[in-house]
This record gives structure tokens, C-alpha cells and sequence, in this order.
């Protein structure tokens, strides 16, 4: 029998402990990076416990009579100790979803985190999820990956970049400055989709003062302007291009180009490169074929992000 409790503050350093620990958690379910917008989503994260053994946190948050893990973040689901059995995993469900029924929730809709994140194999949720709670894919996004160690040659326009914008004196720079990157990205966001960027330029210096480790930038600059930029959240297994922009002149130089050549040189020694999601709609489909073209120039190859839903 699990000892199920619901996240309050007092147990933040234990969460987070725990996480870091984790077979298959991120610095994403730190509660440091979680609670930037907690004034967003009524938290309603959960921690299991066998005895006074720790086994599993739930990062989640309500929405009427669901339980949704999580939508303020790009994965979430069931962060795992490498301790947590199957057999386990499938009581875990099924005691959880009699603790929702008890609190009035219908629904729950589970995102998975992605396979690649992984520092162990951790799909014993998925697992439960078909067996125990008869859950069904709802959504299906679509994103492209490198297997850095393997790489493969890089189509001849995204080598020409390269050249083009090193002969135009084009350099890479690491930076803690986010402000001239962002005033590019959110100028790009706008005039081609009418958005601005999931973060405010507030919000990303923040989450950098707090895990400087783990979210970087790199900006290509000419002549003292800021042309294009990548940031980047690194975690143990996956370096992941969080937003990645340039300006027109920029991208006539080949800027970005120059950018992934770089980063990919600096983070050879992870497993996985992750450029993120190519579609539009929230349920995944409206594929960008342009944006997955230059993604799959250098290499990058298909990898799903899915979510789950099943009542209770």
C-alpha cells in the first residue's frame, strides 16, 4: 500500500532531492523551475511512499474534475526511483485513481516523458497506463532528435551555412545576456505565427539565476549585433534546443547553421541532441514541413511526445 501525500512547500527539498536522483527525472520537475508559474495551474503535484521510502513523485496540476501531468511543462508523467517495480507501478495507479475518484476527479489526462530522458528505462507507467487505467493516446506530437554519438552527414545547405557565415566573420559566443536574443526571437514569433515566446524574457533570466548549469545561450554575433541564438536545457541525457531564432540577415548568412556546429562540437559527449516539436496544433498534427526539413539537414530524425487520457 502506497502512502500517498499531496506537495506543499515543506516538501520541496525533498522533492527535488528526489528528482535529482530520479531514473528518469529533469531539472523541469524541480520545484525551483515548476513554481516560476505556479500562479498559473492549481498545483496538485503528489509524492508515494512505501513506508518512509520515497518512490515516485507526480508533478500535476488540476483543471476542473482532471488531473493533468503537467500543462505548464514540454513532458511530464510519472517521475520514477530506479527501486519502483512494475508490479508496484500498477498498485500505484490503482491506488491513485481510487484517491482522484475520493476527490471528485472524472478525468486525467498523462503526458509521457520521452524515452530519451531516460537515464534508466522508465516506461513502467506506460505500462500501467494501457493495463491498469484502459488509457488512450489523444495526442501525438512530433519532434526531431540526433543520436550525437552516431550523427550522420549533414545535408550540403546546411554545410554551405557554415562556411558562408564563417567567412562573413560571423563568431559564436556564450552569454548570460538574454536581453538582445530575445528582442530576435520575439520579433520572429510574431511576424510568422502571431505569438510571443512561452517565456518572458523575466521569466528565462530567472530560471538562468537558478539553474545556470542547465539552461545556456549561444548567440552568433557580427560586427556587435546579435544576428541569431540558441538556448539550450541541458539535462543528464539530452541537450535540448529550447528556442532557436535568427534575424533576416542572420539567416542569409547561415548563422544558425554556424550555431548547432558549434554546439554539437561543445556537447559530443551527451547521448541525444533534442530540437524540440515541428507542428502546430496542440494535438500535434499541422506539421511545419519547412521547420522539420531544416532540423532534419542536420541530421535530426522523428520522435514522439504523447499524450494520454482515460476516466476514472
Amino acid at each position: 500500500m502506497f502512502e500517498i501525500r499531496r506537495y506543499t512547500s515543506e516538501l520541496a527539498d525533498e522533492w527535488n532531492q528526489f528528482v535529482a536522483e530520479s531514473k528518469n527525472g529533469t531539472f523541469l520537475f524541480d520545484r525551483r523551475y515548476m513554481d516560476y508559474h505556479s500562479d498559473r495551474f492549481s498545483d496538485y503535484s503528489l509524492l508515494f511512499y512505501i513506508g518512509n521510502r520515497l518512490l515516485a513523485v507526480l508533478p500535476a496540476h488540476s483543471n476542473g474534475d482532471t488531473l493533468c501531468s503537467h500543462n505548464g511543462l514540454t513532458y511530464g508523467g510519472l517521475v520514477m526511483s530506479s527501486r519502483l517495480t512494475v508490479a508496484q507501478t500498477m498498485n500505484l495507479f490503482r491506488e491513485l485513481n481510487e484517491l482522484l475518484r475520493q476527490e471528485g476527479f472524472r478525468h486525467v489526462s498523462y503526458k509521457c516523458i520521452p524515452w530519451i530522458y531516460h537515464r534508466l528505462s522508465a516506461e513502467e507507467d506506460l505500462y500501467a497506463l494501457y493495463h491498469e487505467c484502459r488509457a488512450r493516446i489523444v495526442a501525438r506530437d512530433f519532434a526531431t532528435n540526433i543520436f550525437l554519438s552516431v550523427g550522420m552527414r549533414w545535408d550540403r545547405v546546411r554545410r554551405r551555412g557554415v562556411i558562408r557565415a564563417t567567412k562573413a566573420g560571423v563568431s559564436i559566443e556564450c552569454s548570460d545576456d538574454y536581453s538582445a536574443f530575445w528582442d530576435v526571437l520575439a520579433q520572429n514569433l510574431l511576424s510568422k505565427y502571431g505569438v510571443k515566446p512561452v517565456h518572458t524574457l523575466q521569466e528565462i533570466e530567472l530560471l538562468h539565476s537558478r539553474f545556470p548549469d542547465n539552461i545556456r545561450l549561444y548567440q552568433a554575433i557580427k560586427g556587435g549585433e546579435v544576428l541569431g541564438g540558441v538556448v539550450l536545457y541541458v539535462s543528464p541525457q539530452v541537450v535540448h534546443a529550447q528556442y532557436s531564432s535568427a534575424t533576416p540577415g542572420g539567416k542569409k548568412l547561415g548563422v544558425i547553421d554556424l550555431l548547432y556546429n558549434r554546439i554539437f562540437s561543445d556537447y559530443s559527449s551527451y547521448p541525444y541532441f533534442d530540437f524540440g516539436r515541428s507542428t502546430e496544433q496542440p494535438d500535434g498534427s499541422g506539421l511545419n514541413e519547412q521547420l522539420v526539413f531544416q532540423k532534419e539537414g542536420f541530421g535530426g530524425r522523428g520522435l514522439c511526445y504523447d499524450i494520454y487520457e482515460y476516466d476514472l
